[in-house]
């Protein structure tokens, strides 16, 4: 049976699919080579025109599925982060663009599946999607520990001291001191410090504490 045609608007949504890497310690954004003119083969954000009625989530979804192929299970939780109105950032004529977070659990991921980038490092990509993603990362930041959603969602439903301080670290360009981060978390409703210890690092040393949450 054919999906139903969407009636599209001018206004698109792009998003920044993330994930959490503890093997690389680093933050990873999701981008694909588009497919079809302006920018041919250039990698992208994934997005979509939003639909004439369609929700922002669900046009989300469709955007990270669609042009990622990462399966909708992976996707833990998704949220809006800021609009780009700037008039030519598109050749083909005006759009908005309404650019929002999704944080994938890598569990559920395939085998192909879209590239990987760190958040520190992203190429070069097509259309305003570099502005995109450089005026969203200090908004991600604020997020973290604030919005439960978007941590949980990158982090996962457990992880360790030293996980979270990566993730703070990467999203806000500062490492914190181990114990004021405690201290942080130790305030945020529905997650609880374990008496549970990581296994411990190669080089030695006390094993990070892990967290988890309860709600």
């Amino acid at each position: 049976m054919d999906a139903p045609r969407i009636e599209s608007t001018l206004v698109s949504v792009d998003v920044l699919a993330l994930r959490f890497d503890p093997a690389t310690r680093a933050v990873l954004l999701g981008v694909a080579p588009r497919a079809l003119d302006p920018f041919a083969g250039e990698l992208a954000l994934p997005g979509v025109l939003l639909g004439r009625g369609e929700r922002l989530r669900d046009a989300t979804r469709r955007a990270v599925t669609g042009k990622l192929g990462v399966a909708e299970e992976a996707m833990t939780a998704t949220g809006q982060l800021a609009t780009f109105d700037e008039p030519s950032r598109d050749p083909r004529g005006p759009t908005l663009s309404i650019a929002l977070w999704a944080t994938v659990d890598p569990a559920h991921l395939g085998g192909a599946g879209p590239t990987w980038v760190p958040l520190t490092a992203v190429p070069p990509l097509a259309f305003d999607h570099d502005r995109i993603v450089a005026d969203c990362r200090p908004l991600l930041a604020d997020r973290l520990w604030r919005d439960t959603a978007f941590t949980s969602g990158l982090l996962g439903r457990e992880f360790t001291t030293a996980q979270a301080l990566d993730v703070t670290e990467v999203l806000t360009g500062d490492r914190p001191y181990p114990a004021n981060l405690g201290r942080t978390m130790d305030r945020i409703p529905g997650l609880e410090r374990t008496e549970q210890h990581a296994a411990s690092l190669p080089k030695g040393g006390r094993p990070p504490l892990v967290w988890r949450w309860v709600s």
